[in-house]
């Protein structure tokens, strides 16, 4: 138990580490960026966004998929059922694994993000979420190889990509019916968080 404490605060202090660099990236690619020029109609937004999305895939989920390739086709573990693992090839499974996960949750956010991006100059949010998304995953890639606690450096992605998501989610409720669908879905969303805390911690046995 101490080690699970001890592994815990470490990684603590890796998420705190990894979204000071997020946040630094993030706001310094949305402010510095120059405006991106004919991007004011929603379909041009559209293709925009399905470029930075394929850029995003190609060198964090595609990259997952050929580590994994490559270590089968010069090991043992071309077979898989023969059960043949390496460390290194454990975690790049598991990577892969959450990696193809939180793609789902990052393009339901980029793509809703666009669409409440109406100009060149609001698009630059959209690069940023990108940029620091793609630069997330690579982080937890290679923390995890270091240890465990490490790959929350790549933490603050997932966190941006839901953060985004509650925005779209809580701009859409505003559009339906006003300031109270505007705060109904964090409300929610809070609300299911906290649920998730209580009913998922620790229990005497």
């Amino acid at each position: 138990m101490a080690g699970f404490h001890r592994q815990r605060a470490a990684g603590i202090g890796y998420i705190a580490v990894g979204a000071a660099i997020a946040a630094a990236v993030w706001f310094g690619a949305d402010r510095f960026l120059p405006p991106l020029a004919g991007l004011d109609d929603l379909g041009a937004r559209m293709v925009f966004t399905v470029k930075c999305f394929c850029a995003s895939v190609l060198f964090t989920l595609v990259l997952g998929v050929e580590a994994v390739a490559h270590e089968r086709l010069v090991s043992p573990a071309f077979d898989p059922l023969e059960g043949f693992e390496t460390p290194r090839l454990r975690v790049n499974q598991r990577y892969l694994q959450n990696t193809l996960e939180q793609t789902a949750v990052f393009a339901a956010a980029l793509f809703g993000l666009a669409a409440y991006s109406p100009s060149g100059a609001a698009m630059r949010a959209v690069v940023a979420t990108a940029v620091v998304w793609t630069l997330g995953r690579i982080a937890f890639w290679l923390g995890y190889h270091h240890s465990a606690a490490a790959r929350g450096l790549g933490a603050p992605g997932m966190a941006l990509s839901m953060i985004v998501l509650v925005y779209v989610a809580c701009r859409f409720g505003g559009d339906l019916v006003g300031p109270v669908g505007a705060w109904t879905p964090l409300v929610l969303f809070l609300g299911a968080e906290a649920a998730l805390f209580w009913f998922t911690r620790p229990r005497a046995a």
